[in-house]
């Protein structure tokens, strides 16, 4: 039986079972022109009817039924490519080719459901991948069928009615005080020790430190400028422009990391000469040993970890010199924002959410120092 919704065109269940839907164009040399549209659901009818006529009051083209999902994420990947850094283009178009287009690139864009992203976050999650990978699936799918809502190629965002992956925050494992200094005692010893003793009294983060040029420390000024940062696309090590303003900074340094990288540049010095035409000159204040950028795994296999266990320290990542330089600060009673400016965080908000574990003792502390300015007999 006919079923006609208010200014959605007619919707019928046929005989079969199967769900039919017209939508009416108008008329064009004495003819009718009509489009139809089928699912096995009045509701997926409806959708198709509803992104269809939504198109025609923007003056956009019908949502077409032959394209699919997976031809439409590929499209839209070269559109974004101008506007994205390299690297994150790599990892989007990572996501679409290994994650999405697998599972939902053959169904019409038209006819893609809530439904449809909810079984293969729930598929990624069964075959053993990260939160993280599944949140990172979703936001990308959010933002690609975001703009082709805008471009009048859907109805609307169904990945805004899908419930977003929660990810799981694991607890991150910095150094105490007395581990830092075991830290920085071996570092002495390491070819690239100032890599770590910056790590760790600075907060930069790897790629900052690895794309660190002569050129951007001040030895005057005693501090370096965050200006790059070394990345691993398609292309191989580059280096770009860190991520946002916040990134770009200046960060002032410590004696103790100042005196390391003074010892650090002669010895490269002597290196270079060493090796003559071989060096390549890439101004890298931390380089392999023919000038090169260093591979990151490469170099926390090689240098690492093996100085973690010289230094009788417990395995953690190299992330971690950044989340210890943090707490750190934070519990000797440094402000967030101060924090906030040497990390590099867009915002207070992120270091104060980051680094929660520290605020209890922040707390006693100004516990502390009201008790000292109110104890009876004080003037």
């Amino acid at each position: 039986m006919a079923k006609r919704g208010n200014g959605e065109g007619t919707i019928y269940q046929r005989q079969d079972g199967r769900w039919a839907g017209v939508i009416h164009l108008g008329w064009v040399k004495g003819r009718e022109r009509r489009r139809a549209f089928y699912g096995a659901t009045r509701r997926q009818v409806q959708e198709q009817l509803t992104a269809a006529l939504r198109s025609r009051q923007l003056g956009l083209p019908s949502p077409s039924e032959r394209r699919t999902t997976g031809a439409y994420l590929g499209e839209w990947l070269e559109s974004v490519r101008p506007t994205l850094r390299p690297r994150t283009w790599a990892r989007y178009e990572q996501i679409v080719r290994v994650h999405a287009a697998p599972a939902i690139g053959r169904i019409p864009l038209a006819r893609l459901r809530p439904e449809d992203l909810q079984k293969l976050y729930s598929a990624l999650v069964a075959a053993g991948s990260a939160p993280a990978t599944v949140l990172h699936v979703h936001a990308v799918l959010h933002r690609a069928l975001r703009q082709a809502e805008r471009w009048g190629a859907v109805g609307r965002n169904v990945a805004t009615l899908v419930d977003r992956p929660r990810l799981v925050r694991h607890e991150m494992r910095t150094l105490s005080p007395e581990e830092s200094r075991a830290l920085l005692d071996a570092a002495t010893a390491d070819r690239v020790g100032a890599l770590y003793v910056l790590a760790l009294t600075s907060g930069m983060r790897e790629g900052e430190l690895l794309g660190l040029r002569w050129r951007d420390v001040d030895f005057d000024a005693g501090a370096v400028r965050v200006r790059h940062t070394l990345q691993r696309t398609r292309a191989g090590l580059t280096l770009s422009e860190p991520k946002t303003a916040h990134s770009r900074r200046q960060v002032v340094l410590t004696r103790t990391a100042l005196a390391a990288l003074r010892r650090h540049r002669i010895a490269q010095a002597e290196e270079r000469l060493r090796l003559g035409a071989a060096w390549e000159d890439l101004d890298l204040v931390f380089a392999n040993e023919i000038g090169r950028p260093f591979e990151a795994a490469n170099l926390v296999h090689r240098s690492f970890l093996p100085l973690l266990a010289r230094a009788g320290l417990p395995r953690v990542r190299f992330h971690d010199l950044r989340h210890s330089a943090a707490t750190l600060l934070l519990g000797r009673g440094v402000h967030p924002k101060i924090v906030a400016e040497q990390l590099g965080h867009a915002t207070i908000a992120i270091t104060l959410d980051l680094y929660s574990h520290v605020t209890p003792t922040m707390q006693r502390e100004a516990a502390a120092t009201m008790d000292g300015l109110l104890a009876p007999g004080r003037s």
